[in-house]
């Protein structure tokens, strides 16, 4: 124990401060301080070993603290520009659009431009919805998926009898917030005519599986998967392989976070986000592309308050979609023989096989698997199950089927027409004053024949599984999808060296305009019967080279 004589302004309250003692201990020490607030200046006080006053025991400076120097931090998940800051910059590039194109566009700018002073923007006509793909979030499943996309996404086929599935989805991200996830290579003779060599092609699909984190791992071990795809194999499809998916496999290790397994636009936002900074703008409607004399100068863009904002820039990136991408380019005058035209999509079956349960092993697996297009079989079967099951997230149960459903969807080849095209309705404006569209779209006659190809074919591949039909009114279940609901439509600024049958060059650029450019489904010359996803990745990172190119 010990002896303190107290100083002046000394109380037991104090003391046991000074000493980290417990204000109780000093009580029962000294009876004769009844009260621990009372001066006791000149008194003895005991105080209990170890004593020393606490600031003593610490031999490292206090750290300064000021709460008024802390930063206001960030409103959302993502750092946001004002169209008001935006219309105050100078740009090297301005990309419209945060879906598949305009994201890998970004992201290969902000690769290479790492270490210079160029200035990127990008905005994008919807507003923040979802912060990764909706497969990532562990509340949703099928039905839900469904349920959300459809409450989300703005259904415009009811105003296109030609085109009546089509639906738009405005949003940071785009479609890709929702798409299905299946990333294979167009079949080489698909390109052959492109103004693009396959061996360049080669190059920037490998660059894009990268990207995109592409496997054929995501169905690995489902005995599901390998007794059906031998069956397959075994039966008349010696081509059928497991589907290409955008999926993040690697686990978490080293503290590194794998928390957006299936791919989205976000992971480029994220991966160009840190590696050079960027303007975002959300609710930013582009109207009109400026251009002076054959030259892209800037864009003038709306907010939701319908005011107007002239953003400049010396290049300027349309990612929009394939169906909007034309109406701004037409909006703007821009003169192109092909803008707007050869509209294509995919010719689309759909059908429901059921298997035995009994026929495979008690652990099942999903299945995901597909039969390409070649040059002799121009369209793809994609397959997937059980029913409701080929994505599921951890926490549902599955139930205990005797009878498995497995989906099976047929897309075909869609012959590239002129006479298949989006036009501006000139007399239907939206809120923003753009024009509405029109969509003029029929399938030709060879396409009529390739969807009856189709549908003996879903009829062969049932039987090679051995899986027979779920069958309505005694026929096998299969169906025509109406045009757009694929969600595949292409080509309506298709990429090639003549201005009269192509809109922009090989690069993307539109022809006639320096620094006006295309990095959305709308620049593939065609698709044949693929998804276009990987394809269009790839071919906006070749389109970012050549801008980098050229503002060297």
């Amino acid at each position: 124990m010990k002896i303190y004589m107290a100083k002046y302004g000394d109380t037991l309250r104090k003391i046991s401060e000074i000493y980290h003692a417990e204000i109780s201990n000093l009580l029962s020490l000294n009876p004769h301080i009844p009260n621990p607030e009372m001066n006791i200046a000149g008194i003895k006080v005991n105080i209990p070993s170890p004593a020393r006053p606490i600031m003593q025991k610490i031999h490292v400076p206090p750290c300064p603290f000021d709460p008024s120097s802390v930063p206001a931090g960030l409103e959302h998940w993502i750092p946001l520009a004002s169209l008001e800051r935006m219309a105050e910059t100078d740009y090297d590039v301005i990309i419209v659009g945060t879906g598949a194109g305009g994201g890998a566009v970004l992201r290969r700018l902000s690769e290479q431009w790492r270490n210079n002073g160029k200035r990127i923007g990008i905005i994008e006509k919807g507003n923040l919805l979802l912060p990764t793909h909706v497969r990532n979030i562990p509340t949703m499943n099928n039905l839900r998926f469904a349920e959300y996309f459809r409450t989300v996404s703005t259904w415009i086929g009811k105003s296109l009898p030609e085109f009546p599935g089509a639906r738009q989805l405005f949003a940071l991200g785009g479609r890709t917030l929702f798409w299905g996830m299946s990333a294979p290579r167009f079949d080489a003779s698909e390109i052959a005519d492109w103004p693009v060599t396959e061996k360049e092609m080669d190059f920037y699909y490998r660059l894009a599986e990268q990207i995109m984190d592409v496997t054929n791992g995501y169905t690995k071990g489902s005995t599901f998967q390998e007794i059906l795809l031998k069956r397959l194999q075994e039966n008349g499809f010696p081509e059928a392989v497991n589907v290409p998916a955008p999926i993040d496999l690697e686990p978490t290790r080293y503290g590194q976070i794998h928390s957006d397994p299936f791919w989205s636009s976000i992971s480029t936002l994220a991966y160009a986000l840190n590696r050079k900074p960027f303007d975002l703008a959300v609710n930013a409607r582009a109207v009109e592309v400026l251009v002076e004399k054959e030259k892209t100068v800037g864009l003038k863009v709306r907010s939701p308050e319908k005011k107007t904002y002239f953003l400049r820039a010396k290049t300027v990136v349309l990612s929009a979609s394939t169906l909007e991408t034309p109406r701004i380019l037409l909006n703007s005058g821009i003169q192109g023989r092909a803008i707007g035209h050869f509209l294509t999509n995919h010719s689309f079956l759909l059908s429901t096989v059921k298997a035995n349960r009994k026929e495979f092993p008690e652990v099942l697996g999903t299945l995901s698997m597909m039969i390409p297009q070649t040059q002799e079989r121009p369209y793809q079967i994609q397959m997937g199950g059980p029913e409701g099951y080929l994505w599921y997230q951890r926490y549902e149960e599955k139930p205990l089927l005797d009878e498995l459903h497995i989906g099976i969807s047929a897309f075909g080849k869609v012959e590239s027409r002129f006479e298949n095209q989006v036009t501006l309705d000139p007399l239907k404006r939206d809120e923003y004053g753009v024009p509405e569209i029109q969509v003029h779209f029929s399938y030709s006659e060879k396409d009529k024949a390739i969807i009856h190809q189709m549908a003996s074919a879903l009829k062969q591949v049932a039987s090679a599984m051995g899986t027979p039909f779920i069958s309505r009114d005694g026929q096998p279940s299969i169906c025509l999808m109406p045009p757009g609901s694929d969600y595949h439509e292409s080509g309506t600024c298709r990429m090639g060296d003549d201005p009269s049958t192509s809109a922009t060059n090989r690069y993307g650029q539109i022809h006639g305009t320096f620094g006006l450019y295309v990095a959305d489904n709308s620049v593939l010359p065609s698709i044949g019967a693929t998804n276009p996803t990987l394809t269009t990745v790839a071919l906006a990172v070749r389109t970012a080279d050549d801008i980098i190119q050229q503002l060297k």
